[in-house]
């Protein structure tokens, strides 16, 4: 991945909510949308020459004072050479935006990556990501869940203004906002189309990511502090014994979840399995 629409439009999005200041990319983005496209979507001097890298861009028309890439290798070049599989090398200056446009789903070993990025980041800082969610089997070594994200950049870790976004790469008009799950809640969603996961989030004064944990698991613990664990009472349906139904009306659940899904593919809308935080409709117009 590199700059492409959804991230033109999510870094218009943040250059709402905060400057750009100095800049780190994870990895070296090339600008992966056309200048026609670009031209449509922001509104660009006539003079402004359309390169293979994203530096110019940023520096240019969303003010950046300074660009700098970081990549496991220089073959595009990058400004610094680090395997974010592993602590960093040495400690860098801090940035105040740290870009992620398709690079973290290519690291095998994550959470030190994570922990890479917002060593890179300064206090108030803020990270913006696009990574693949759905559909892309085969892109790189991950697909992401909003999960993660609520529960990595949560105010109990020092992180704030956590916000997630799904965007489908078939429509070009609007994004899905998620909410934080809460009661035991978990994001299950099914779609035809490939989806991007967009989130944006601010380091505060201290991080810590010792407690990252599915957010709907710990609901069910806290409910069953102290009670018995023979016992099944409270417990969350995929852990505790399951229930018996009657297989005509398991089946007959299964064949209309089924239809809900196709008919929602027909309309291509998102569909939602189980318990699942409001889903809203967002026009990216109305956003950026």
């Amino acid at each position: 991945m590199g700059v492409e629409y959804n991230a033109v439009q999510f870094l218009r999005y943040a250059a709402k909510k905060a400057q750009f200041g100095r800049v780190a990319t994870i990895g070296r983005q090339s600008m992966d949308i056309n200048e026609e496209q670009l031209r449509r979507v922001v509104a660009l001097p006539a003079e402004y020459k359309h390169e293979r890298y994203c530096e110019r861009f940023l520096t240019e028309y969303f003010n950046a004072e300074s660009v700098e890439s970081f990549d496991y290798s220089d073959f595009e070049g990058a400004d610094h050479i680090e395997d974010l599989n592993k602590p960093l090398g040495k400690q860098y200056s801090r940035y105040d935006t740290v870009l992620d446009f398709g690079c973290l789903e290519h690291i095998y070993n994550v959470p030190q990556a994570f922990k890479n990025l917002s060593e890179l980041c300064s206090e108030g800082g803020q990270f913006i990501h696009i990574l693949p969610a759905y559909n892309m089997c085969g892109h790189g070594f991950w697909q992401f869940s909003p999960e993660l994200f609520f529960s990595l950049y949560s105010k109990a870790n020092g992180y704030a203004e956590t916000q997630v976004f799904l965007a489908d790469l078939s429509r070009e008009e609007l994004w899905y906002q998620l909410t934080p799950p809460e009661n035991g809640q978990r994001i299950i969603l099914n779609s035809c189309a490939r989806l991007s996961l967009l989130c944006r989030t601010v380091k505060g004064p201290a991080f810590s990511h010792d407690n990252v944990q599915q957010s709907d698991y710990v609901f069910w613990w806290a409910q069953n502090a102290g009670a018995n664990a023979k016992t099944d009472v409270g417990n969350p349906p995929s852990v505790g014994k399951k229930r018996e139904r009657p297989v005509r009306r398991d089946l007959m659940s299964r064949f209309m979840q089924s239809v809900r899904y196709m008919r929602a593919n027909m309309k291509g809308e998102l569909t939602v399995q189980g318990k699942c935080p409001e889903i809203t409709k967002c026009p990216i117009s109305s956003l950026v």
